[in-house]
């Protein structure tokens, strides 16, 4: 958590402090693993640690977009556009410590705009499929979103994590 997050109390205090223990249990799944296991896929999903911390960080970055300026600022002329499948798996070139990096990056922006954004703006979601039409999102349901998001895919990695050598985040 950034240091001025550490500041803060009541609520924005409770969603940093919980998004920050989601955000623990994701980079433990990675400790100590070589680019070879990070991008692995070892169980019947597709998915790999590495590449649940690049969508982690993408979707967070993402939706904290959206917390400043709604869906129009969503990606928009980031240059980080990637072809879906890519965002879920390391792609040549990438090292599971350059994604942490990018990771503790993404977090601390979250963590500074969360201090200061009013938690009750909100913003019509883009259209999509998945949103119920004329659906708005306050910056607080945003974070909500980013503790479930993290949470799922820490979930995800511990399980992945654990086929791999048997590491797990609790017990």
């Amino acid at each position: 958590m950034s240091e001025s997050a550490k500041t803060v109390t009541g609520e924005r205090a409770d969603l940093l402090e919980t998004l920050g223990k989601h955000r623990f249990f994701l980079r433990y799944t990675a400790q100590n693993l070589s680019d070879e296991q990070a991008s692995a896929t070892p169980t019947a999903s597709a998915l790999s640690v590495g590449g649940l911390i690049k969508h982690v960080t993408a979707t967070e970055k993402q939706w904290m977009q959206f917390a400043v300026g709604g869906a129009s600022g969503m990606g928009a002329g980031d240059g980080g556009e990637v072809d879906w499948a890519d965002g879920f798996r390391m792609t040549a070139g990438e090292t599971v410590e350059g994604l942490l990096k990018s990771y503790e990056e993404v977090a601390r922006h979250t963590d500074e705009l969360l201090t200061t954004l009013d938690l009750d703006a909100a913003y019509p979601l883009p259209e999509a499929p998945w949103f119920e039409p004329g659906a708005r999102w306050s910056v607080r349901r945003v974070a909500l979103h980013l503790i479930a998001e993290t949470s799922q895919h820490a979930g995800h990695a511990d399980i992945i994590r654990e086929t791999l050598d048997g590491q797990r985040t609790m017990g």
